[in-house]
């Protein structure tokens, strides 16, 4: 598929078609990495960070009173023979 560089201010863009952001299940307002290999622009899909906005989602569970054990707390028949 032929584009056309366009000037936007003082950077330059392209227009993404719609299949080929679907083709690397990216939308509108996503982020994306940029690189260039072998004189070659590479879009990707930027890659979320592991348990990137859990904080804050485990914060609102408290706010909301939603922050209980699912399960309840397991023991072993001889744990209170333990001595520490």
């Amino acid at each position: 598929m032929r584009n056309s560089i366009r000037k936007i201010g003082n950077s330059a863009g392209i227009v993404i078609p719609k299949p080929l952001l679907a083709g690397i299940g990216a939308k509108p307002g996503d982020p994306v990495d940029l690189v260039v290999e072998d004189g070659r622009l590479i879009v990707e899909r930027a890659r979320r960070e592991p348990r990137a906005g859990w904080a804050e989602a485990s914060k609102r569970l408290a706010a909301e009173g939603d922050d209980g054990l699912v399960w309840p707390e397991f023991a072993n028949d001889e744990d209170e023979e333990l001595v520490w």
